[in-house]
């Protein structure tokens, strides 16, 4: 392993650089309104995301790499999820004040922790399905007043529309880390980027028959602003494992629902709610809880590894 990559304090730095950018993003897509269709902003969020990763990749001298795969149908699949995990993902946030849409977000890691071993056959003991059932008891609490059926509007309210589709851009957020999962074996990082960004730009046309919003100057602007903040943040994002491991970086995440609090009370008036407090700090330790059993057993394995030589 390259030198580089063994600096912890950089790969840290490029984390939390990354979710910067990313509520960034966020930002500009809750500022360009709520009367703009989910399928349109994926689609701007997708297209010019290109624009930043083909600029990096063409500095490491990776772009004509990029392209190459042994498994075309494996990133359609990553693509239709992410992309279709992102419009649920994009509505929730234009109907709920940000903090509650990252925080509900944060439910994603633990479905992939039940999917892979659903899917993947991996092995999950019970402190982590504990922390499992802990997290997402936290994301009810967030959800619930949302969700409740008997608040005026019920189901049919913006807010509960909102809560339901970032809950269901979770659970493909989920399938797509598994898949994600199987193709980090054959594939290169640089070509899973690439081809998400394409798959998403062309998936996200697919909502054009359904009516797109005619966007004036400033809406376009953040749109434009959103997609290269995404490509941006995925670049920044695989710097960070670049340098550190996944469990050394993966707890500073969970700083964005502090950027996210104070952004949204700034330009949105939005004041977090005691649920949205209490339902959060319970997702976040269920969060890191999983992040550092995934460390721990990351350890034990390299253990046995060294205490059994080959063709032992």
């Amino acid at each position: 392993m390259a030198a580089d990559a063994l600096n912890p304090l950089r790969g840290i730095l490029f984390k939390v650089t990354s979710v910067v950018v990313f509520v960034m993003m966020q930002t500009c897509i809750k500022s360009a309104g709520p009367d703009i269709p989910a399928g349109q902003i994926t689609f701007y969020r997708s297209a010019f995301a290109i624009v930043p990763i083909i600029i990096y990749l063409a500095y490491l001298g990776e772009l004509n790499g990029a392209f190459r795969t042994a498994s075309p149908f494996g990133h359609l699949k990553r693509g239709f999820l992410g992309i279709m995990s992102m419009m649920f993902g994009f509505y929730g946030l234009v109907h709920l004040p940000m903090p509650d849409a990252i925080a509900i977000g944060y439910s994603s890691p633990l479905l992939a922790v039940v999917f892979a071993a659903i899917f993947l056959k991996e092995t999950v003991r019970i402190y982590r399905w504990t922390a499992v059932v802990v997290g997402m008891i936290g994301v009810v609490i967030i959800s619930w007043p949302k969700l409740t059926m008997f608040e005026e509007g019920g189901m049919g309210s913006e807010q509960a529309m909102g809560a339901a589709a970032v809950i269901m851009s979770a659970v493909l957020a989920g399938f797509a880390m598994i898949q994600t999962r199987q193709l980090v074996r054959t594939e290169k990082t640089a070509t899973i980027v690439m081809y998400f960004s394409l798959s998403g730009a062309v998936f996200s046309l697919a909502s054009l028959p359904f009516g797109w919003a005619s966007l004036d100057l400033a809406e376009a602007l953040y749109l434009i602003g959103a997609g290269i903040c995404g490509g941006v943040g995925q670049i920044l994002l695989t710097e960070s494992y670049r340098h550190a491991d996944v469990s050394t970086v993966a707890p500073f995440e969970y700083t964005s629902i502090l950027l996210g609090i104070g952004i949204a009370y700034v330009l949105f008036a939005d004041v977090p709610t005691p649920p949205m407090l209490i339902g959060t700090a319970i997702t976040v330790s269920a969060g890191i809880f999983i992040i550092y059993r995934e460390h721990q057993l990351g350890l034990e394995r390299k253990a046995a590894r060294k205490a059994s030589p080959p063709g032992a």
